[in-house]
């Protein structure tokens, strides 16, 4: 018979080439959490199976965690009031609340794109100082040559830049 989660896949318009698959969240707090916290950095595209009273709450904890990132949410699949909408989070949320979720849920996810997790790392470094990003390879035995390459490519600088600031 027809499978939820590979229809709802394939006709989300979301990549198709890799992808995980999370069935229902867990419904203990500590655990869905956990499960959510994985699901930040997570690159493949994403599927999820909701029922209609917990639609909401799923979609504001998705947009907390993930950001405000594509989605399709197809609910009755193979039935036929079949639906497929696609939206970002922030919009599915705002309409279905608004409108009363009906049919169970398949949401597909797109998973944090390779610019996006590059561009947070390279924030994640600019938060210290040059010499703070120095120290940090220079006490795991890094010479001074090798540890200015790697915070200029972390920073993406020049490496010149990073020895005018460390001199300083």
């Amino acid at each position: 018979g027809a499978c939820a989660c590979v229809t709802a896949l394939v006709i989300s318009g979301q990549s198709t080439r890799r992808f995980c698959f999370e069935a229902f969240l867990p419904t203990d707090k500590k655990e869905r959490k956990a499960v959510l916290e994985e699901l930040k950095d997570e690159t493949r595209t994403t599927v999820i199976y909701e029922a209609p009273h917990r639609l909401q709450k799923t979609l504001k904890e998705l947009l907390e965690n993930l950001g405000n990132r594509n989605l399709t949410i197809c609910r009755e699949l193979t039935k036929k009031h079949e639906t497929a909408f696609t939206t970002t989070l922030g919009q599915a949320l705002e309409h279905f609340c608004a409108t009363d979720p009906k049919g169970e849920c398949v949401i597909v996810v797109e998973g944090k794109s390779h610019q996006e997790k590059a561009r947070e790392t390279q924030e994640k470094w600019e938060e210290l100082s040059v010499e703070e990003h120095m120290e940090h390879y220079l006490s795991q035995g890094i010479d001074k040559k090798e540890a200015m390459k790697a915070v200029a490519k972390d920073r993406g600088i020049s490496k010149r830049e990073v020895y005018n600031e460390y001199v300083k």
